[in-house]
């Protein structure tokens, strides 16, 4: 057994293109207000911009595999990079790697027919379109437990009608592709199925975009209405039934993308913190000279590092051919507390400096609240671990995929 997280002089190439690309291009605009939407992304024309940079640079969809556009890294070398992408606040969005059109690319890429890779995959490659994945639903309908999806989907000839509410869906204001799931039978494995549609057809309305704690994704968090919305069936995704399989080739890999996300923006707080406790005096010294300083960062670069290597680890068994099921939740688990460990730790460093807006900690602590709850709360993330810790007994501390 051999697990090696050394990057390959090809992911050191992109990681450090990439690091140069945030310091020069992002980093500089951050606490400039007029850059931003009224949700606090940055603003979809200077988005444009950016993007068509980093395209010129080759660092766009890393990824995927190169037939869809991409570079065709694998899940140690995405963890790589997307860590020093998500340095920046507005790191992901502009290389095309963030939530959700990151997830809905990959998993397009994997199980979609080549002629609908063609109409729903290759413009959101392409940065034409964003996109959206439709899960969760308001009470008592699906959000952790995707068994109790109250969306339905009739089949009428060759076509499918839709009816149901859906909410908190990511992306919605701005999406024009849409990965949809529903009900199509009362089988409670083989009972949902993904179809895709359009934002231009009938059928369907965004109700309301949700405000949020903030800030936000570009196209918000929205509930939206089925009313008799009709699909074809050609633009059923997978088999009929085949919904929760789809849902669990998406999910896991997203989980992690999510983390390998956080891990840049809990890296960057810290560094803001490093730099002004070495400057910052105090009582007649540095403030990295006093020893409770110390130990606060000491335990959050800690924090940090732990849950770094427990997302490498569980990037590697992807790449192994691992599901990695148990490692996943470890990693989300542990990376949504690290982020907010170091945070808030920062702040606390510079004082009312940290808790301004004269620094991005204060947009990275809202963002960073939401860890706990997307894609999986973090206790239900425990849960999977001690079903398997129960089921597997010694087994689940082996070595090895």
């Amino acid at each position: 057994m051999s697990i090696d997280f050394q990057p390959s002089e090809r992911v050191e190439s992109f990681r450090s293109r990439i690091e140069a690309f945030v310091a020069e291009h992002l980093m500089p605009i951050e606490n400039d207000t007029s850059v931003r939407d009224d949700h606090e992304n940055i603003r979809l024309d200077l988005l444009d911009e950016l993007r068509a940079k980093a395209r010129a640079q080759n660092l766009w969809c890393l990824q995927l595999p190169e037939q869809f556009g991409g570079q065709g890294l694998d899940k140690v070398g995405m963890t790589v990079c997307y860590e020093e992408m998500n340095r920046s606040i507005f790191g992901p969005a502009v290389f095309n790697s963030a939530a959700p059109d990151d997830g809905n690319m990959q998993v397009l890429a994997k199980v979609a027919r080549p002629d609908q890779q063609e109409r729903w995959l290759k413009p959101i490659v392409e940065g034409k379109v964003r996109s959206s994945i439709v899960m969760t639903e308001p009470m008592p309908g699906a959000g952790s437990d995707p068994s109790v999806m109250r969306t339905t989907a009739t089949r009428q000839g060759d076509k499918w009608v839709i009816h149901g509410r859906k909410w908190f869906i990511t992306g919605a204001g701005v999406a024009q592709h849409f990965i949809l799931l529903a009900r199509t039978s009362d089988d409670k494995r083989k009972g949902i199925t993904a179809f895709l549609f359009d934002r231009d057809q009938p059928g369907w309305e965004i109700v309301r975009r949700i405000p949020i704690m903030g800030p936000e994704e570009h196209g918000g968090h929205c509930e939206l209405l089925f009313d008799g919305l009709e699909i074809p069936d050609e633009n059923r995704l997978m088999g009929v039934g085949d919904g929760l399989k789809m849902a669990q080739i998406r999910l896991g890999p997203a989980r992690l993308t999510h983390c390998m996300r956080w891990l840049g923006l809990a890296r960057r707080s810290l560094e803001i913190a490093s730099a002004y406790v070495a400057e910052r005096e105090s009582f007649g010294s540095k403030l990295a000279a006093h020893e409770g300083v110390q130990w606060m960062m000491g335990e959050a670069a800690m924090q940090v590092q732990m849950a770094r290597l427990l997302t490498l680890h569980a990037a590697w068994k992807l790449d192994q051919g691992d599901r990695a099921k148990s490692e996943i939740s470890m990693a989300k688990t542990a990376v949504a507390d690290a982020l907010h460990k170091a945070v808030d730790t920062a702040i606390q460093l510079n004082g009312a400096r940290g808790y301004s807006k004269d620094t991005v900690l204060e947009w990275i602590y809202r963002y960073a609240r939401q860890a706990r709850l997307v894609d999986g709360a973090s206790e239900v993330h425990k849960m999977v671990l001690s079903s398997a810790v129960l089921a597997e007994g010694a087994a689940f501390w082996r070595w090895g995929a």
